[in-house]
Protein backbone atom coordinates (compact mmCIF):
# COMPACT_ATOMS: atom_id res chain seq x y z
CA UNK A 1 0.00 0.00 0.00
CA UNK A 2 1.39 3.79 -0.54
CA UNK A 3 2.30 5.28 2.02
CA UNK A 4 0.76 8.70 2.86
CA UNK A 5 3.17 11.50 4.05
CA UNK A 6 1.90 14.72 4.94
CA UNK A 7 3.64 18.19 5.41
CA UNK A 8 3.05 20.83 8.51
CA UNK A 9 3.80 23.82 7.63
CA UNK A 10 5.41 25.80 10.88
CA UNK A 11 3.24 27.15 13.64
CA UNK A 12 4.07 30.66 12.55
CA UNK A 13 2.52 30.48 9.68
CA UNK A 14 -0.53 28.70 10.94
CA UNK A 15 -1.09 30.33 13.98
CA UNK A 16 -3.41 33.17 15.18
CA UNK A 17 -0.95 35.83 14.90
CA UNK A 18 -0.39 34.59 11.01
CA UNK A 19 -3.83 34.35 10.33
CA UNK A 20 -4.78 37.61 12.20
CA UNK A 21 -1.84 39.26 10.18
CA UNK A 22 -3.26 37.81 6.82
CA UNK A 23 -6.65 39.29 7.70
CA UNK A 24 -5.19 42.79 8.28
CA UNK A 25 -3.14 42.76 4.83
CA UNK A 26 -6.34 41.63 3.34
CA UNK A 27 -8.28 44.70 5.00
CA UNK A 28 -5.60 47.11 4.14
CA UNK A 29 -5.15 45.27 0.41
CA UNK A 30 -8.63 45.75 -0.26
CA UNK A 31 -8.87 49.25 1.27
CA UNK A 32 -6.10 50.28 -1.04
CA UNK A 33 -7.74 48.80 -4.13
CA UNK A 34 -10.81 50.71 -3.40
CA UNK A 35 -9.58 53.73 -2.76
CA UNK A 36 -7.27 53.63 -5.77
CA UNK A 37 -10.50 52.93 -8.13
CA UNK A 38 -12.63 56.31 -5.77
CA UNK A 39 -9.38 58.43 -6.82
CA UNK A 40 -9.23 57.18 -10.33
CA UNK A 41 -13.18 57.83 -10.44
CA UNK A 42 -13.50 60.80 -8.94
CA UNK A 43 -9.82 62.78 -10.37
CA UNK A 44 -11.29 64.18 -13.55
CA UNK A 45 -13.01 67.38 -13.48
CA UNK A 46 -14.08 70.13 -15.75
CA UNK A 47 -13.09 74.00 -15.33
CA UNK A 48 -13.38 77.11 -16.72
CA UNK A 49 -9.80 77.93 -17.90
CA UNK A 50 -9.78 81.67 -19.11
CA UNK A 51 -11.88 81.22 -22.78
CA UNK A 52 -11.86 77.28 -22.68
CA UNK A 53 -13.21 74.98 -20.88
CA UNK A 54 -10.42 72.52 -19.52
CA UNK A 55 -10.57 68.71 -18.48
CA UNK A 56 -8.53 67.88 -15.55
CA UNK A 57 -8.01 64.29 -14.42
CA UNK A 58 -5.23 61.97 -12.62
CA UNK A 59 -3.62 59.16 -13.91
CA UNK A 60 -1.02 56.19 -12.33
CA UNK A 61 2.40 57.11 -14.17
CA UNK A 62 5.50 56.09 -12.12
CA UNK A 63 7.61 59.48 -13.91
CA UNK A 64 4.90 61.69 -12.78
CA UNK A 65 4.99 65.50 -14.35
CA UNK A 66 1.67 67.54 -15.23
CA UNK A 67 0.50 67.51 -19.28
CA UNK A 68 -1.26 69.86 -20.44
CA UNK A 69 -3.01 68.76 -24.01
CA UNK A 70 -4.30 71.67 -26.47
CA UNK A 71 -6.43 69.77 -29.05
CA UNK A 72 -5.34 69.64 -32.54
CA UNK A 73 -1.91 71.76 -31.80
CA UNK A 74 -0.26 68.71 -29.45
CA UNK A 75 0.58 69.15 -25.42
CA UNK A 76 2.78 71.03 -23.25
CA UNK A 77 5.08 69.02 -21.07
CA UNK A 78 6.71 69.83 -17.10
CA UNK A 79 8.38 67.81 -14.74
CA UNK A 80 6.64 69.27 -12.03
CA UNK A 81 6.79 66.09 -9.29
CA UNK A 82 7.64 62.52 -8.82
CA UNK A 83 4.95 59.45 -9.57
CA UNK A 84 2.74 58.13 -8.98
CA UNK A 85 0.31 59.76 -10.49
CA UNK A 86 0.58 62.34 -13.32
CA UNK A 87 -2.04 65.66 -13.78
CA UNK A 88 -3.34 65.89 -17.35
CA UNK A 89 -4.94 69.08 -18.45
CA UNK A 90 -7.35 68.68 -21.72
CA UNK A 91 -8.68 71.36 -23.75
CA UNK A 92 -12.02 70.33 -23.75
CA UNK A 93 -13.99 73.39 -25.54
CA UNK A 94 -12.76 77.00 -26.99
CA UNK A 95 -15.89 79.76 -26.66
CA UNK A 96 -15.17 81.86 -29.52
CA UNK A 97 -16.86 84.98 -28.40
CA UNK A 98 -14.54 84.91 -25.31
CA UNK A 99 -11.47 83.95 -26.79
CA UNK A 100 -12.04 86.35 -29.71
CA UNK A 101 -12.33 88.93 -27.41
CA UNK A 102 -8.95 88.46 -25.56
CA UNK A 103 -7.33 88.27 -28.70
CA UNK A 104 -8.80 91.76 -30.04
CA UNK A 105 -8.16 93.09 -26.22
CA UNK A 106 -4.14 93.77 -26.29
CA UNK A 107 -4.28 94.53 -22.53
CA UNK A 108 -6.15 91.18 -21.95
CA UNK A 109 -3.69 89.12 -23.18
CA UNK A 110 -0.97 90.13 -21.49
CA UNK A 111 -3.04 89.75 -18.46
CA UNK A 112 -4.04 86.16 -19.72
CA UNK A 113 -0.72 84.57 -17.69
CA UNK A 114 -2.01 85.20 -14.26
CA UNK A 115 -5.69 84.22 -15.11
CA UNK A 116 -4.97 80.95 -16.85
CA UNK A 117 -3.05 80.48 -13.27
CA UNK A 118 -5.99 81.73 -10.97
CA UNK A 119 -8.45 79.47 -13.05
CA UNK A 120 -6.32 76.35 -12.85
CA UNK A 121 -5.42 76.36 -9.46
CA UNK A 122 -8.90 76.74 -8.59
CA UNK A 123 -9.53 73.56 -10.94
CA UNK A 124 -7.18 71.48 -9.14
CA UNK A 125 -8.09 72.16 -5.73
CA UNK A 126 -11.87 71.32 -6.83
CA UNK A 127 -9.82 67.98 -8.52
CA UNK A 128 -7.83 67.08 -5.74
CA UNK A 129 -10.26 67.42 -2.83
CA UNK A 130 -13.33 65.20 -5.34
CA UNK A 131 -10.84 62.78 -5.73
CA UNK A 132 -9.64 62.37 -1.81
CA UNK A 133 -13.28 62.22 -1.08
CA UNK A 134 -14.32 59.77 -3.83
CA UNK A 135 -10.92 57.52 -2.61
CA UNK A 136 -11.77 57.94 1.20
CA UNK A 137 -15.76 56.63 0.13
CA UNK A 138 -14.85 53.84 -2.31
CA UNK A 139 -12.33 52.46 0.32
CA UNK A 140 -14.63 52.44 2.99
CA UNK A 141 -17.05 51.03 1.05
CA UNK A 142 -15.08 47.92 -0.55
CA UNK A 143 -14.59 47.13 3.30
CA UNK A 144 -17.48 47.09 4.31
CA UNK A 145 -18.77 44.55 1.04
CA UNK A 146 -16.34 42.43 1.30
CA UNK A 147 -15.69 41.93 5.11
CA UNK A 148 -19.08 42.79 6.34
CA UNK A 149 -17.75 44.74 9.24
CA UNK A 150 -17.18 48.49 10.07
CA UNK A 151 -14.57 47.86 11.91
CA UNK A 152 -12.80 46.30 9.05
CA UNK A 153 -13.49 48.72 6.64
CA UNK A 154 -12.13 51.68 9.15
CA UNK A 155 -9.15 49.94 9.29
CA UNK A 156 -9.69 49.69 5.14
CA UNK A 157 -10.28 53.49 5.29
CA UNK A 158 -7.15 54.47 7.36
CA UNK A 159 -4.88 52.20 4.77
CA UNK A 160 -6.38 54.69 2.31
CA UNK A 161 -5.74 57.76 4.60
CA UNK A 162 -1.85 56.70 5.02
CA UNK A 163 -1.49 55.82 1.44
CA UNK A 164 -2.80 59.12 0.76
CA UNK A 165 -0.46 61.24 2.71
CA UNK A 166 2.28 59.76 1.48
CA UNK A 167 1.66 60.51 -2.17
CA UNK A 168 1.14 63.97 -1.14
CA UNK A 169 4.48 64.01 1.17
CA UNK A 170 6.27 62.46 -2.21
CA UNK A 171 4.92 65.01 -4.67
CA UNK A 172 5.80 67.86 -1.99
CA UNK A 173 8.83 66.35 -1.66
CA UNK A 174 9.87 66.15 -5.35
CA UNK A 175 7.82 69.37 -6.78
CA UNK A 176 9.93 71.57 -8.88
CA UNK A 177 8.46 75.32 -9.34
CA UNK A 178 11.35 75.34 -11.78
CA UNK A 179 10.04 72.88 -13.96
CA UNK A 180 6.63 75.27 -14.76
CA UNK A 181 9.03 77.92 -16.13
CA UNK A 182 11.00 75.14 -18.49
CA UNK A 183 8.02 73.36 -20.29
CA UNK A 184 8.70 71.41 -23.60
CA UNK A 185 5.91 71.54 -26.09
CA UNK A 186 5.29 68.50 -28.45
CA UNK A 187 2.72 68.75 -31.43
CA UNK A 188 1.41 67.53 -34.44
CA UNK A 189 -0.23 69.47 -37.29
CA UNK A 190 -3.30 68.37 -38.45
CA UNK A 191 -3.07 68.80 -41.85
CA UNK A 192 0.74 68.32 -42.74
CA UNK A 193 1.34 68.74 -46.49
CA UNK A 194 2.32 65.37 -47.93
CA UNK A 195 5.72 65.23 -50.13
CA UNK A 196 4.48 61.69 -51.97
CA UNK A 197 2.13 61.06 -55.22
CA UNK A 198 3.05 62.83 -58.41
CA UNK A 199 6.70 64.59 -59.29
CA UNK A 200 4.73 67.16 -61.16
CA UNK A 201 3.09 68.64 -57.71
CA UNK A 202 6.46 68.42 -55.84
CA UNK A 203 7.12 72.32 -56.02
CA UNK A 204 3.82 73.30 -55.23
CA UNK A 205 3.65 70.60 -52.16
CA UNK A 206 7.28 72.23 -51.19
CA UNK A 207 5.62 75.61 -51.26
CA UNK A 208 2.86 74.94 -48.83
CA UNK A 209 5.02 72.70 -46.88
CA UNK A 210 7.35 75.75 -45.82
CA UNK A 211 3.72 77.49 -45.75
CA UNK A 212 2.75 75.30 -43.27
CA UNK A 213 5.71 75.09 -41.22
CA UNK A 214 5.90 79.08 -40.77
CA UNK A 215 2.18 78.94 -39.40
CA UNK A 216 3.01 75.62 -37.06
CA UNK A 217 5.51 77.90 -35.19
CA UNK A 218 3.20 81.03 -35.35
CA UNK A 219 0.38 78.85 -33.73
CA UNK A 220 2.71 76.93 -31.14
CA UNK A 221 4.72 80.17 -30.30
CA UNK A 222 1.41 82.31 -29.41
CA UNK A 223 0.31 79.56 -27.36
CA UNK A 224 3.89 79.13 -25.53
CA UNK A 225 3.75 82.65 -24.43
CA UNK A 226 -0.06 82.41 -22.67
CA UNK A 227 1.14 79.48 -20.96
CA UNK A 228 4.41 80.33 -19.82
CA UNK A 229 5.58 81.93 -17.17
CA UNK A 230 9.31 83.21 -17.60
CA UNK A 231 9.98 86.55 -16.75
CA UNK A 232 12.53 86.97 -19.63
CA UNK A 233 10.01 85.57 -22.14
CA UNK A 234 7.62 88.62 -21.34
CA UNK A 235 7.53 92.07 -23.68
CA UNK A 236 10.42 93.30 -21.86
CA UNK A 237 12.70 96.16 -22.95
CA UNK A 238 15.72 95.08 -20.58
CA UNK A 239 15.50 91.91 -22.78
CA UNK A 240 18.00 91.14 -26.05
CA UNK A 241 16.49 88.54 -27.96
CA UNK A 242 18.82 86.42 -30.16
CA UNK A 243 18.03 83.99 -32.43
CA UNK A 244 20.46 81.75 -33.35
CA UNK A 245 20.87 79.70 -36.45
CA UNK A 246 23.25 77.40 -38.22
CA UNK A 247 23.55 75.06 -41.16
CA UNK A 248 20.94 76.15 -43.49
CA UNK A 249 22.31 74.25 -46.31
CA UNK A 250 20.49 75.80 -49.25
CA UNK A 251 16.53 75.29 -47.72
CA UNK A 252 14.35 77.57 -48.25
CA UNK A 253 11.77 76.40 -45.59
CA UNK A 254 14.08 77.89 -42.96
CA UNK A 255 13.83 81.13 -43.97
CA UNK A 256 10.12 81.05 -43.29
CA UNK A 257 10.54 79.36 -40.36
CA UNK A 258 13.44 82.17 -39.09
CA UNK A 259 11.15 85.09 -40.50
CA UNK A 260 8.39 83.86 -38.01
CA UNK A 261 10.14 82.74 -34.92
CA UNK A 262 11.62 86.57 -35.28
CA UNK A 263 8.22 87.96 -35.11
CA UNK A 264 6.80 86.00 -32.98
CA UNK A 265 9.34 85.98 -30.51
CA UNK A 266 10.25 89.70 -30.69
CA UNK A 267 13.68 88.96 -32.32
CA UNK A 268 16.43 91.79 -31.84
CA UNK A 269 18.79 90.13 -34.33
CA UNK A 270 19.75 86.92 -35.64
CA UNK A 271 23.63 84.87 -35.63
CA UNK A 272 24.08 82.25 -38.25
CA UNK A 273 27.23 80.21 -37.07
CA UNK A 274 27.64 79.33 -40.57
CA UNK A 275 26.85 76.75 -43.61
CA UNK A 276 24.86 78.54 -45.13
CA UNK A 277 25.56 76.92 -48.55
CA UNK A 278 26.04 73.53 -49.73
CA UNK A 279 28.93 73.87 -52.00
CA UNK A 280 29.57 77.33 -51.84
CA UNK A 281 29.19 78.15 -55.79
CA UNK A 282 28.32 81.10 -57.31
CA UNK A 283 24.85 79.98 -58.35
CA UNK A 284 23.92 79.48 -54.70
CA UNK A 285 24.91 83.22 -53.62
CA UNK A 286 21.49 84.01 -54.45
CA UNK A 287 20.31 82.09 -51.83
CA UNK A 288 21.53 84.90 -49.41
CA UNK A 289 19.10 87.50 -50.71
CA UNK A 290 16.71 86.40 -48.06
CA UNK A 291 18.52 87.41 -45.37
CA UNK A 292 17.42 90.87 -46.75
CA UNK A 293 13.79 90.27 -45.94
CA UNK A 294 14.25 89.60 -42.06
CA UNK A 295 14.73 93.43 -40.78
CA UNK A 296 16.57 92.69 -38.05
CA UNK A 297 20.22 92.32 -37.86
CA UNK A 298 21.64 89.67 -39.25
CA UNK A 299 25.46 88.60 -37.87
CA UNK A 300 27.32 85.52 -39.89
CA UNK A 301 30.37 83.57 -39.20
CA UNK A 302 31.37 81.84 -42.28
CA UNK A 303 30.87 77.55 -42.15
CA UNK A 304 33.25 74.87 -43.88
CA UNK A 305 30.67 75.09 -46.67
CA UNK A 306 30.75 78.37 -47.29
CA UNK A 307 32.82 80.01 -49.42
CA UNK A 308 34.63 83.51 -49.55
CA UNK A 309 32.31 84.25 -52.38
CA UNK A 310 29.68 83.29 -49.66
CA UNK A 311 30.33 85.37 -47.40
CA UNK A 312 30.45 88.08 -49.98
CA UNK A 313 26.70 87.38 -51.06
CA UNK A 314 25.62 88.18 -47.29
CA UNK A 315 27.88 90.95 -47.18
CA UNK A 316 25.96 92.59 -49.55
CA UNK A 317 22.71 92.40 -47.47
CA UNK A 318 22.05 95.77 -45.82
CA UNK A 319 21.22 93.85 -42.92
CA UNK A 320 24.05 91.50 -42.48
CA UNK A 321 26.90 91.75 -40.53
CA UNK A 322 30.34 89.42 -41.47
CA UNK A 323 32.04 88.22 -38.68
CA UNK A 324 35.62 87.43 -39.55
CA UNK A 325 38.28 87.86 -36.56
CA UNK A 326 36.39 90.81 -36.08
CA UNK A 327 34.10 92.12 -33.10
CA UNK A 328 30.96 94.62 -33.52
CA UNK A 329 28.59 95.50 -30.67
CA UNK A 330 25.45 94.84 -32.58
CA UNK A 331 21.78 95.78 -30.41
CA UNK A 332 23.94 96.23 -26.99
CA UNK A 333 25.70 92.45 -27.30
CA UNK A 334 29.97 92.85 -27.99
CA UNK A 335 29.73 90.19 -30.58
CA UNK A 336 33.45 88.35 -31.73
CA UNK A 337 33.50 86.15 -34.35
CA UNK A 338 35.67 83.88 -36.98
CA UNK A 339 34.97 82.04 -40.21
CA UNK A 340 35.58 78.26 -40.47
CA UNK A 341 39.34 77.67 -41.48
CA UNK A 342 37.91 75.38 -43.58
CA UNK A 343 36.67 74.76 -47.15
CA UNK A 344 35.08 71.22 -47.82
CA UNK A 345 32.14 71.76 -50.03
CA UNK A 346 31.89 67.97 -50.80
CA UNK A 347 32.59 64.26 -49.77
CA UNK A 348 35.85 64.51 -51.78
CA UNK A 349 36.98 67.73 -49.36
CA UNK A 350 34.40 66.69 -46.55
CA UNK A 351 37.55 64.63 -44.46
CA UNK A 352 39.79 66.75 -44.44
CA UNK A 353 43.21 66.79 -42.52
CA UNK A 354 42.60 69.26 -39.83
CA UNK A 355 41.18 67.24 -36.99
CA UNK A 356 39.77 68.11 -33.88
CA UNK A 357 42.56 68.63 -31.73
CA UNK A 358 44.28 70.80 -34.02
CA UNK A 359 40.74 73.40 -34.33
CA UNK A 360 40.99 73.00 -30.63
CA UNK A 361 44.51 74.32 -30.31
CA UNK A 362 43.54 76.88 -33.46
CA UNK A 363 40.67 78.28 -31.15
CA UNK A 364 43.54 78.51 -28.38
CA UNK A 365 45.77 80.33 -30.19
CA UNK A 366 43.18 82.72 -31.74
CA UNK A 367 41.93 83.09 -27.77
CA UNK A 368 45.29 84.25 -26.77
CA UNK A 369 45.63 86.86 -29.66
CA UNK A 370 41.75 88.16 -28.94
CA UNK A 371 42.89 88.45 -24.87
CA UNK A 372 45.82 90.43 -25.91
CA UNK A 373 44.15 92.96 -28.05
CA UNK A 374 42.64 94.25 -24.83
CA UNK A 375 38.83 93.34 -26.05
CA UNK A 376 36.40 91.51 -24.38
CA UNK A 377 33.04 89.98 -25.82
CA UNK A 378 29.55 88.96 -24.64
CA UNK A 379 29.99 86.23 -26.64
CA UNK A 380 32.03 84.29 -29.30
CA UNK A 381 30.68 82.87 -32.73
CA UNK A 382 32.75 80.62 -34.53
CA UNK A 383 31.48 77.62 -36.77
CA UNK A 384 32.71 74.04 -35.33
CA UNK A 385 32.39 73.94 -31.49
CA UNK A 386 36.14 72.04 -31.23
CA UNK A 387 37.35 75.27 -32.27
CA UNK A 388 34.84 76.76 -30.00
CA UNK A 389 36.56 75.44 -27.36
CA UNK A 390 39.48 76.83 -27.79
CA UNK A 391 38.06 79.86 -26.52
CA UNK A 392 37.21 78.91 -23.47
CA UNK A 393 37.22 81.15 -20.40
CA UNK A 394 37.29 84.27 -22.78
CA UNK A 395 33.70 84.90 -22.71
CA UNK A 396 30.54 83.98 -20.81
CA UNK A 397 28.75 82.02 -24.35
CA UNK A 398 30.22 80.66 -27.29
CA UNK A 399 28.13 79.77 -30.25
CA UNK A 400 28.40 77.04 -33.01
CA UNK A 401 27.06 74.83 -35.13
CA UNK A 402 28.37 71.84 -37.71
CA UNK A 403 27.35 69.42 -35.63
CA UNK A 404 23.59 68.86 -37.09
CA UNK A 405 22.63 67.98 -33.72
CA UNK A 406 21.88 70.87 -30.78
CA UNK A 407 23.57 70.54 -26.87
CA UNK A 408 25.02 73.05 -24.94
CA UNK A 409 27.66 72.28 -21.22
CA UNK A 410 29.41 74.12 -19.35
CA UNK A 411 33.00 74.07 -19.31
CA UNK A 412 35.39 74.18 -16.61
CA UNK A 413 36.30 77.92 -17.10
CA UNK A 414 31.98 78.79 -16.55
CA UNK A 415 31.85 79.47 -19.72
CA UNK A 416 28.82 78.09 -21.77
CA UNK A 417 29.82 75.99 -24.97
CA UNK A 418 26.34 76.30 -27.28
CA UNK A 419 26.22 73.91 -30.40
CA UNK A 420 23.09 74.40 -32.75
CA UNK A 421 21.29 71.82 -35.01
CA UNK A 422 20.51 72.56 -38.40
CA UNK A 423 18.27 75.46 -38.93
CA UNK A 424 17.75 73.84 -42.83
CA UNK A 425 17.23 69.95 -41.64
CA UNK A 426 20.91 69.51 -42.92
CA UNK A 427 19.91 70.26 -46.75
CA UNK A 428 19.08 67.09 -49.02
CA UNK A 429 21.64 65.36 -46.38
CA UNK A 430 19.16 65.64 -43.97
CA UNK A 431 17.63 62.37 -46.03
CA UNK A 432 20.85 60.50 -45.86
CA UNK A 433 19.42 58.93 -42.76
CA UNK A 434 16.09 56.62 -41.81
CA UNK A 435 14.10 59.58 -40.47
CA UNK A 436 14.59 63.14 -41.53
CA UNK A 437 17.20 65.53 -39.72
CA UNK A 438 15.06 67.73 -37.44
CA UNK A 439 15.11 71.73 -38.46
CA UNK A 440 16.36 73.19 -35.04
CA UNK A 441 17.15 76.73 -33.48
CA UNK A 442 17.15 78.61 -30.21
CA UNK A 443 16.07 82.01 -29.30
CA UNK A 444 18.46 83.34 -26.33
CA UNK A 445 17.38 85.81 -24.04
CA UNK A 446 20.08 88.48 -22.25
CA UNK A 447 19.70 90.97 -19.44
CA UNK A 448 20.19 94.03 -21.04
CA UNK A 449 22.35 95.41 -18.00
CA UNK A 450 24.93 92.60 -17.39
CA UNK A 451 24.58 91.23 -20.94
CA UNK A 452 24.65 87.99 -19.65
CA UNK A 453 22.14 84.63 -20.93
CA UNK A 454 19.26 84.63 -18.70
CA UNK A 455 17.61 81.41 -20.49
CA UNK A 456 16.80 80.21 -23.95
CA UNK A 457 13.36 78.29 -25.71
CA UNK A 458 15.06 75.65 -28.08
CA UNK A 459 12.35 74.95 -31.03
CA UNK A 460 12.53 71.97 -33.04
CA UNK A 461 10.54 71.24 -36.24
CA UNK A 462 9.96 68.03 -37.99
CA UNK A 463 12.65 67.90 -41.21
CA UNK A 464 11.73 67.90 -44.86
CA UNK A 465 7.93 66.07 -45.26
CA UNK A 466 6.87 66.23 -41.81
CA UNK A 467 5.57 69.33 -39.39
CA UNK A 468 5.67 68.37 -36.29
CA UNK A 469 6.92 71.05 -33.65
CA UNK A 470 8.32 70.80 -30.06
CA UNK A 471 9.70 74.32 -27.78
CA UNK A 472 11.84 73.55 -24.77
CA UNK A 473 12.78 76.42 -22.51
CA UNK A 474 15.86 75.95 -20.19
CA UNK A 475 16.83 78.33 -17.58
CA UNK A 476 20.62 79.34 -17.13
CA UNK A 477 21.00 78.58 -13.45
CA UNK A 478 23.52 80.90 -12.63
CA UNK A 479 23.52 83.52 -15.28
CA UNK A 480 26.07 86.16 -12.87
CA UNK A 481 29.14 82.83 -12.62
CA UNK A 482 32.18 84.11 -12.67
CA UNK A 483 34.32 83.75 -16.04
CA UNK A 484 37.94 82.19 -15.01
CA UNK A 485 40.19 82.37 -18.50
CA UNK A 486 43.19 80.01 -18.09
CA UNK A 487 46.20 81.34 -19.84
CA UNK A 488 47.45 79.11 -22.74
CA UNK A 489 50.50 78.93 -24.09
CA UNK A 490 50.03 79.85 -28.27
CA UNK A 491 50.40 76.79 -30.38
CA UNK A 492 50.97 76.47 -34.35
CA UNK A 493 48.71 74.30 -34.98
CA UNK A 494 49.12 72.49 -38.89
CA UNK A 495 46.14 74.28 -40.29
CA UNK A 496 45.19 76.29 -43.32
CA UNK A 497 43.72 80.01 -43.52
CA UNK A 498 45.22 80.22 -39.55
CA UNK A 499 44.75 84.15 -39.01
CA UNK A 500 47.71 86.01 -38.07
CA UNK A 501 46.12 89.32 -37.96
CA UNK A 502 44.66 90.89 -34.23
CA UNK A 503 40.89 91.25 -34.94
CA UNK A 504 39.28 94.50 -36.07
CA UNK A 505 36.43 96.29 -34.69
CA UNK A 506 34.85 96.03 -38.19
CA UNK A 507 34.25 93.46 -40.63
CA UNK A 508 37.10 92.06 -42.56
CA UNK A 509 37.65 91.92 -46.41
CA UNK A 510 36.85 88.14 -47.25
CA UNK A 511 39.59 87.12 -49.84
CA UNK A 512 38.66 85.27 -53.36
CA UNK A 513 36.60 82.49 -53.55
CA UNK A 514 38.50 79.03 -53.02
CA UNK A 515 38.43 77.39 -56.15
CA UNK A 516 37.43 79.86 -58.71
Amino acid sequence: MPVRTSVRLPSVLTGPRARRTARILAVIAVGLLGGMIGLLLGGRVETPVGPTEVSLHLRPSWSGGTTVQIPPLGALHMDTHEGPFQLRASVAELHPEPARKLIEDGTALEKITDRIAADLRHGIIVLLLRALGLALAASFLAGLLVFRSWRRALLGLGSAVAAALVIALATWATFDPRSIAQPRYTGLLANAPQLVGDTRNIVERFSAYRVQLARLVGNVSKLYSATSTLPTYEPDPSTIRVLHVSDIHLNPAAWNVIRSVTTQFQVNLIIDTGDLADHGSKPEDRFADDIGTLKVPYVYIRGNHDSRGTQRAVARQKNAIVLDDAMREVQGLRIYGIGDPRFTPDKTTRDDNVGTDQLRALGRTQAERLRASGQTPDLIAVHDPAQAEGYSGQAPLLLSGHAHKRNTKLLPTGTRLFVQGSTGGAGLRGLENEQPTPIELSVLYFSRTSHRLQGWDDIRLGGLGLTSAQIERHLEPSPDRPITPTPQTPQSPQSPQSPSTPPATSTATPTPREGA
